[in-house]
C-alpha cells in the first residue's frame, strides 16, 4: 500500500540539484511530523531531512547547507519537498518521503518506526 506519492527523482552530475516533492492523495496532514528517508542497496533508510508539526526542520549533518525541507504554505495537503543542492555521489539512493500523524511517537526524528505513512521512492543518482 502507497500512502504518499513522491516525484522529481532523476540524474544529476556532481554539483547539480534536484527538488523533490511528496503528496498525501487524500486527507490531511497539516500537523503531522514529515520526513525524508534515503536508502541504498544493502542497507537501512536512514534519515535525511525532517519537518515537525510546528514547523521545525532537522537536517542530515552532510547535508546541512545543501538540504531544505519545507512545505508549500500551510494547508491541509500542501506538498512536501526536499530540495537538493550541491549533490554529491554519497546522496544518491532511493528517496523515501514518511508521515505521521500522532507526532508524540517520533522521539527522533530519522528513527523509521514511528513513521506509518510511505511513498513508493522516488530514484536519486548523481555521477561525478
Amino acid at each position: 500500500q502507497v500512502d504518499l506519492v513522491e516525484s522529481g527523482g532523476g540524474s544529476v552530475r556532481a554539483g547539480g540539484s534536484l527538488t523533490l516533492s511528496c503528496k498525501t492523495p487524500e486527507g490531511s496532514w497539516m500537523n503531522y511530523c514529515l520526513a525524508w528517508f534515503r536508502q541504498v542497496p544493502g542497507k537501512g533508510r536512514e534519515g535525511v531531512a525532517a519537518l515537525d508539526h510546528d514547523g521545525r526542520a532537522r537536517l542530515v549533518e552532510s547535508g546541512k547547507d545543501r538540504f531544505t525541507i519545507s512545505k508549500d504554505g500551510s494547508g491541509d495537503s500542501v506538498p512536501l519537498y526536499l530540495q537538493m543542492n550541491n549533490l554529491r555521489p554519497g546522496d544518491a539512493g532511493t528517496y523515501y518521503c514518511a508521515a505521521v500523524a500522532r507526532c508524540a511517537r517520533v522521539h527522533t526524528p530519522f528513527d523509521v518506526d514511528p513513521y506509518n505513512l510511505w511513498g513508493q521512492g522516488t530514484q536519486v543518482t548523481v555521477s561525478s
